[in-house]
């Protein structure tokens, strides 16, 4: 007697199947971004960069933050783009996401096609130009320090976790936005907010005395705190840290799926 599947095996079947079909969509997708541009892909580098120029500018220069000594560096900018890159890659993602099954809305009605790949390579696209960030980033430190974090082997386990939790936040999204066209507006304002709540441009023990609980409940502080340690500390991670980062990226990474697998059976109607 065979053993009985566990629930969501055809949907992961879907994913790994898919892998062929994932890399043209993310080949096309990286392609339309930047075709036509002068400059091609090193837009993905300019953007975060002129970013974090003007909130340097702003926050630094203009308002005075300084950070606290506890923190792991002194060096603003670089502790402004630490935080700045995985939000931007998650936000990308969720964003995108959101309003990308209505695009592929002929394929999806007229052939079996696997749509919970949509959001996937969307966020490999966005990935690619999160790693040529990071890379920049990294060797920016090592010059500003003089040596190489000891720490960067944990980077790879905090890309993985921070896809899995895009991924199940975009599933939802994008499924709740083929039903309700009021997702993507929501979902705009919902960041905003999420972002100012993420340890960002403020250090984390300000934001905990400005709004007690939002550190602990929010896990993008889990993503900022652990690429600081890791690029400009030099620091692993602390085991409790990675285990809640981990429950929190399984966790809406199933319950996303889920959701997807459940709403899917009607997108042909609808679209």
């Amino acid at each position: 007697m065979p053993w009985p599947r566990p629930p969501g095996y055809f949907f992961v079947q879907n994913l790994v199947r898919g892998r062929s079909l994932i890399f043209q969509l993310v080949r096309r997708d990286f392609h339309q971004r930047y075709v036509g541009s002068i400059v091609g892909w090193v837009w993905g580098v300019i953007h975060p960069l002129t970013l974090l120029a003007v909130y340097t500018f702003v926050f630094e220069h203009a308002l005075g933050v300084r950070l606290p000594p506890e923190e792991v560096t002194d060096n603003y900018p670089l502790f402004l783009m630490a935080g700045m890159l995985p939000w931007m890659l998650f936000a990308e993602t969720l964003q995108r996401s959101a309003t990308a099954l209505p695009e592929y809305s002929n394929l999806i009605k007229k052939s079996v096609f696997p749509s919970e790949i949509i959001p996937l390579s969307i966020f490999l696209s966005g990935l690619a130009s999160h790693l040529l960030a990071l890379v920049l980033l990294v060797f920016a430190t090592g010059f500003w320090a003089g040596e190489w974090s000891a720490a960067l082997w944990v980077l790879p386990f905090y890309l993985a976790l921070l896809g899995l939790l895009s991924l199940g936040f975009s599933w939802i999204l994008a499924s709740l936005n083929v039903y309700l066209r009021d997702t993507a507006q929501v979902l705009a304002v919902a960041m905003t907010a999420w972002f100012w709540l993420t340890p960002i441009f403020l250090s984390e023990t300000r934001l905990s005395e400005l709004i007690p609980g939002v550190v602990d409940w929010n896990p993008l502080t889990y993503f900022v705190r652990g690429y600081r340690m890791a690029i400009l500390g030099g620091q692993a991670p602390a085991p409790l840290d990675l285990l809640i980062l981990a429950a929190f990226g399984v966790g809406i990474f199933l319950v996303g799926g889920l959701f997807f697998r459940q709403t899917k059976r009607g997108f042909a109607d609808v679209l």
